[in-house]
């Protein structure tokens, strides 16, 4: 009787991971030690996969163990790296479990870029192989049961939590062997046989009658169950109803309702109810009579015939001599109880006892996904504060060269050049003057087309695929059956038109800096001259030698001083500002362990007040310094001009040393800028190129599908039929068989054509049907009365799984 489903494992073609996930490390991880690490961890990988999928695997617990550490690490993994179409493209190929193909060769495949899909298949072969192991154990020893029904829940609990996430994890149809409606059945029948195996272990050890009969009657139940599943779902794969699993559900159903019986009967004879002993044994005959009489190819009930057979025949002597006890009807009988002593397992990674985590040390997506966000936040935080900073700064340096000063109290002389024009003179001709940001300025373009040749060049590429993609969509129509490479690069286009966007704004800032340089070049020229042609540039004025001890002079110079010191102050808060570090993976992941999910902004938002609120209130503090300085000194500047006499060539001077003071200021911000978007260039090549490598590797990952599901089209259509079914004329036909020749006499074959399978379905059903073998379960009850609580404690004791 013991008659076990096993299921075939599922084959997968091969797959190289090493290529893309190391060059996203290496684009992600800059250190060169993790990125070491990172790699070595991939190559691991990539072997793991290779022994898990890539070789025929024995029907033994270390190859078990081999695909569940392989199925734990993509889920370790699966957080870690972006698994999308879009993004880390990975196509996995793999083989529908159950169909063999056709005449010509082939089976149904079907190739996805999802991580899930992986998953998927790969706890779809550990659950199969788990089946295998369980049908191999000798069910005579105990160590050989104790491993069928630890291996049979495995496979029912694998087989269901593939049912409830299949559809989730693909977002497509799935091949028949995964969809849902085939691996709900193949849990059902695990369960089934998990549970069966438990009956097995309970009669072994001869437990009381009323736990068998119990421990069968569930069993029969969970037969039951999946018989219906298969006979309901016409969608099921062919692998059902032609390898004999639907024959061998229908007659499990009836052997182990008859062990119920036959077991209940014993009870019924302890309890001196030898017409109820009669009426369950009659009724178990005619349940095993039925199998061996539908199913004798597939099960042998010889032996439980035999026993059910000689216990009748000495039941019936016995009360017909002795007892003469009224035989009740089948439907009068009290309802069998049930004992459900197994179930599912829950599939909750890791599964394997040997599983480490190839990349324990890497962070998950979720919490590399905030930390990018933090890093703009922060960004965005540091460069308010320094831009306020800055913008006050020049806002200072406009206001003091608008006033002359500080070269208007240096030029009290009216003829030598103010120190504070030969200062900046000298810095500007150690920047190294005019030539230095002509420089600047000629490289820009070049920087610009670079970056808009690389963007462009990245978009054509998603530009052609999408095209090639069109012309096949509409060549196949509903054959090409893969998501539209237009709906597929709609998140990588707004990133390129982002890009366009960042660098047609970065053309407009360019041409201000431009225009300002044009406006002060003139006089930055005059800067960058010897001390003599500029000293003789600068028109002289008479001297004003009666201010040199005034009161108004001292005040205003001890004004300016201060101003000097609050940028100096500034210069400094700024480089603290910039400073500020902490390190907010921490958090992140505190939070998705405690949550499961990260409160980005919130976490972000409370930690960068409290970096950053101390400094904010500084800043606020210095322009408030800063503004109440300059009202002071725009106030003793007017008294001061009112002391100096009014003349032409003293104005004439003043004013040119306005537009110097102003021209050093003008450069030293037009340097500034220059050099930002020199770097601003730069890194955004940097970035280009990680998006023209995106683009370039899901165009190639989109051709190689593409060449698959070309070449399987391809396949199909060559299998078709080129002309309509038509029919052969009588005289073509071979000979009807003359009178003398035998006639076969009728035989019960299990074959793969439609017409045979409905046959046998419908005397499957039939038998189901039939008055004589209507399943008890559904009337039978659990009362309780006699159901031993120690007996079950002690077989679950014993069936403790490890």
């Amino acid at each position: 009787m013991a008659t076990f489903i096993s299921v075939p494992l599922k084959k997968s073609s091969e797959v190289d991971l090493v290529k893309p996930l190391s060059k996203f490390v290496t684009a992600t991880y800059p250190a060169a030690e993790e990125q070491a690490d990172y790699i070595r961890s991939v190559e691991e990988l990539n072997k793991l996969r290779k022994s898990a999928l890539g070789r025929p695997l024995d029907k033994h617990e270390s190859s078990l163990e081999i695909l569940l550490r392989y199925y734990d690490q993509l889920c370790a993994v699966e957080p870690k790296f972006p698994f999308s179409e879009n993004q880390l493209c990975l196509t996995f190929t793999w083989k529908d479990a159950f169909d063999k193909g056709s005449l010509f060769g082939g089976s149904v495949k079907l190739a996805l870029a999802s991580l899930g899909y992986e998953k998927t298949c790969v706890l779809f072969n550990g659950a199969a192989l788990a089946s295998q192991i369980a049908s191999e154990q000798n069910l005579d020893s105990d160590e050989g049961l104790k491993v069928a029904a630890k291996y049979y829940q495995l496979a029912s609990g694998a087989f269901g939590h593939i049912k409830d996430t299949v559809l989730s994890a693909l977002n497509r149809e799935p091949t028949m062997d995964i969809s849902p409606e085939t691996v709900g059945t193949l849990s059902l029948i695990m369960l089934a046989q998990a549970q069966e195996v438990f009956f097995l272990k309970a009669t072994s050890d001869k437990m009381k009658d009323a736990i068998i009969a119990k421990l069968a009657n569930q069993t029969a139940d969970f037969y039951g169950d999946a018989f219906k599943q298969c006979q309901y779902k016409e969608n099921l794969p062919k692998y059902f109803y032609f390898q004999e699993v639907l024959p061998v559900l229908a007659a499990k159903h009836c052997i182990m309702q008859a062990n119920a019986e036959l077991h209940q009967s014993l009870l019924a004879k302890q309890k001196k109810r030898f017409g109820e002993e009669i009426a369950r044994l009659q009724h178990a005959t005619e349940l095993v009579k039925t199998v061996a009489s539908r199913y004798d190819e597939y099960v042998s009930v010889k032996d439980l015939s035999d026993k059910i057979s000689r216990a009748l025949t000495a039941a019936k002597k016995d009360n017909d001599f002795i007892y003469h006890d009224r035989v009740p009807e089948v439907k009068d009988l009290e309802h069998i109880g049930k004992a459900a002593l197994v179930k599912a397992t829950t599939i909750t990674p890791p599964l394997s006892a040997k599983f480490t985590d190839l990349f324990e040390k890497m962070v998950p997506m979720a919490v590399q996904q905030s930390m990018s966000v933090y890093s703009q936040r922060k960004a965005e935080t540091v460069n308010r504060l320094v831009g306020t900073m800055r913008e006050a700064t020049n806002l200072c340096n406009g206001v003091l060269a608008s006033l002359n000063l500080p070269a208007a109290l240096e030029d009290l002389s009216g003829d030598s050049i103010p120190q504070s024009i030969v200062e900046k003179a000298r810095a500007i001709v150690q920047q190294g003057g005019l030539l230095s940001i002509e420089q600047l300025i000629r490289d820009l373009p070049e920087l610009l087309t670079r970056n808009r040749e690389i963007l462009e060049e990245s978009l054509k590429m998603l530009g052609d695929e999408e095209s090639t993609d069109s012309e096949l969509r509409s060549k196949f129509s509903q054959r090409w059956n893969r998501t539209p490479s237009g709906d597929l690069y709609k998140p990588l286009r707004a990133e390129g038109g982002n890009f366009r966007s960042v660098l047609d704004k970065a053309v407009q800032a360019d041409q201000v800096v431009r225009e300002r340089y044009n406006t002060h070049c003139e006089m930055i020229a005059l800067l960058c001259k010897p001390e003599a042609e500029l000293t003789a540039a600068i028109p002289s004025a008479n001297p004003v030698k009666t201010l040199q001890g005034s009161e108004v002079v001292s005040v205003l110079r001890s004004q300016l001083a201060q101003l000097e010191e609050v940028k100096k102050e500034r210069e400094g808060l700024e480089v603290e500002i910039k400073g500020v570090a902490f390190d907010m993976s921490s958090s992140f992941l505190t939070a998705l362990a405690q949550d499961g999910a990260i409160n980005e902004e919130a976490l972000s938002m409370s930690q960068l007040d409290q970096s950053y609120g101390s400094y904010s209130q500084r800043v606020q503090a210095s322009l408030r310094s800063q503004e109440e300085l300059l009202g002071k000194v725009q106030a003793s500047h007017q008294e001061f001009s009112k002391l100096k006499q009014s003349n032409s060539e003293a104005n004439d001077r003043e004013e040119v040393l306005k537009k110097l003071a102003s021209a050093h200021d003008s450069y030293v911000e037009i340097t500034s800028n220059l050099r930002e978007g020199t770097k601003f260039y730069n890194d955004l090549t940097e970035i280009l190129l990680k998006f023209q490598n995106k683009c370039s590797d899901i165009v190639f990952a989109r051709k190689t599908e593409r060449d698959e599901l070309l070449k399987d089209l391809q396949q199909s259509i060559a299998r078709e039929p080129s002309a309509p079914s038509f029919n052969v004329p009588a005289y073509q036909t071979n000979p009807a068989p003359t009178a003398a020749d035998p006639t076969p006499a009728p035989r019960t074959v299990f074959v793969s054509s439609q017409s045979s399978m409905g046959r046998w379905e419908e005397r499957i059903r039939g038998q189901l049907c039939t008055k004589e073998v209507t399943p008890l379960r559904d009337r039978w009850k659990c009362t309780g009365g006699e159901w031993s609580e120690i007996g079950v404690g002690c077989l679950k004791k014993w069936f403790t799984v490890f």
